[in-house]
């Protein structure tokens, strides 16, 4: 059956059934503003039924064969591997992704982190011995991932494969923005042959469904990806009663030229991390860095960049930025532009008086130079394709404003060599950061520093995420013991 004939059904146990609420959340295209379909506002009772799913399978689930949870991910990689146009088309159509980036990006890439996740546990450190203490690690128990729209397989895929690797079992909230690929994930295990409750579906709005997932008592752990603001909110939640907590947050990434770097080749490589998704990327660089004697360059280049960008349908061969998510996300960036013009930030091109296509959510590549890191611009996640360049008169300068964020997930730096590229490298507060081009690894750990979040994604440092240390302590080294 198809992804869309899923929608407006839960996903528990292995079946789909229907919500205990009769309330429906419209899903728009947001190019077209057609109704793709109509999803479940689902309930408390929805989530009662999910958790007591995931919690009866965790008994058997957590203490299956590390070989057999992992074989079980890879038959959900081989499914999903079927489907990709399909998933990709529904993506691009829910999210405003070009299709070529859907199918790359949004799903493809999904399915590569979900195989690592899977080579990862194989070599994982289950046990480790300290003298006559063996160290285990085991699962928490039920996982709760709640993830956003912009990415909506791929968010997913990071929290959920890392779990139900780790042993734990799952109730993914997804987005009602873009909760489509969450059907296709429940066809994937399905498909694969997963015991029923290891992994479950619940859709809805957050004040409802993700509240209860997070304040539940059968509930261990849980992954969020989204604003920051919600993000503090479900820690607060969730500390209430002590639960793991991961959070993925916002970003704010500074991309670093440095004296003597190839300004135009940064500056272009800046640009097309900013513009990605439309710049709905939370490890967008969205702040570019540089000398002020090279500020022409750059913005003759990230001008340019922006300008070739073309607006329109993502299912067209032709398009390269689709819309943005919603009315409502296309009205905050515009906000923020204007906020940008009011403080004195000088436009180059986009902005709000852009032509745009008429029908459809639209913002224009825009791109602002003299940016000081006091402007909110410089300050606050736009979450759109807008580009703040700053420039500086001194590297320590340099560091100081890419430095001055909440946020610390993401950054570049860009040099002359890799020794003065590193160097700076070193001294900027993000948890990941690219030196001279050099781009995320899906084995790598993936996370922030500061309001950019808690706790990591990726291989072996997300499953840690997912399982509490026991020391279990034995009389002497030889008579250490463990099933």
């Amino acid at each position: 059956m198809s992804i869309l004939s899923r929608a407006g059904l839960q996903f528990i146990g292995n079946s789909w059934v229907e919500s205990t609420s009769s309330a429906k959340v419209v899903v728009q295209n947001p190019t077209t503003g057609a109704v793709i379909s109509e999803v479940c506002h689902g309930s408390v009772a929805d989530v009662e039924r999910a958790v007591a799913s995931a919690g009866a399978a965790f008994a058997t689930w957590s203490v299956a064969p590390v070989k057999e949870r992992v074989d079980i991910l890879r038959k959900v990689a081989q499914s999903l591997r079927h489907d990709v146009d399909e998933i990709a088309e529904i993506i691009s159509c829910e999210v405003g992704t070009t299709l070529d980036v859907s199918v790359a990006v949004q799903v493809s890439r999904p399915i590569e982190v979900l195989e690592s996740l899977c080579d990862s546990a194989l070599a994982f450190g289950w046990t480790e011995q300290i003298g006559s203490t063996l160290v285990v690690r085991e699962p928490i128990g039920v996982a709760v991932a709640i993830t956003p729209w912009n990415f909506p397989l791929h968010q997913a895929i990071a929290k959920i494969g890392a779990a139900i690797a780790a042993g734990c079992t799952v109730v993914l909230k997804p987005s009602e923005l873009a909760p489509h690929s969450a059907y296709a994930l429940a066809n994937a295990f399905i498909d694969a042959g997963a015991p029923p409750g290891v992994f479950n579906v619940v859709t809805g709005l957050g004040d409802v469904v993700g509240d209860a997932l997070v304040s539940h008592p059968g509930v261990g752990v849980i992954s969020f990806t989204g604003s920051t603001a919600i993000g503090k909110h479900l820690a607060s939640v969730a500390g209430q009663s002590i639960k793991r907590v991961a959070l993925e947050l916002g970003g704010k990434g500074p991309s670093v030229v440095l004296p003597g770097a190839d300004v135009a080749k940064a500056t272009a490589a800046t640009v097309a991390r900013c513009f990605t998704n439309s710049g709905q990327v939370c490890a967008a660089l969205s702040r570019l860095i540089v000398p002020r004697e090279d500020l022409h360059v750059a913005e003759k280049i990230a001008k340019e960049a922006a300008e070739a960008f073309q607006l329109g349908d993502p299912l067209e061969p032709a398009t390269t930025m689709g819309p943005v998510i919603s009315k409502k996300q296309k009205d905050s960036i515009l906000e923020h532009i204007a906020t940008a013009n009011a403080e004195g930030a000088r436009l180059l091109t986009g902005g709000k008086d852009a032509t745009v296509p008429d029908v459809g959510h639209f913002v224009a590549p825009t791109v602002f130079t003299e940016v000081t890191k006091g402007m909110a611009i410089a300050q606050q996640e736009v979450f759109g394709p807008v580009l703040a360049i700053m420039p500086y008169d001194s590297v320590d300068e340099a560091v100081d404003i890419a430095n001055a964020s909440d946020y610390g997930l993401v950054g570049a730096v860009f040099g002359p060599d890799v020794k003065q590229s590193a160097s700076v490298a070193a001294r900027v507060k993000v948890g990941m950061i690219g030196v001279n081009g050099g781009r995320i690894n899906v084995n790598a750990p993936f996370g922030g520093y500061k309001q950019s979040g808690l706790g990591r994604e990726f291989g072996a440092y997300g499953i840690e995420e997912y399982v509490e240390i026991k020391s279990v302590n034995f009389t002497t080294p030889d008579a250490i013991e463990w099933p």
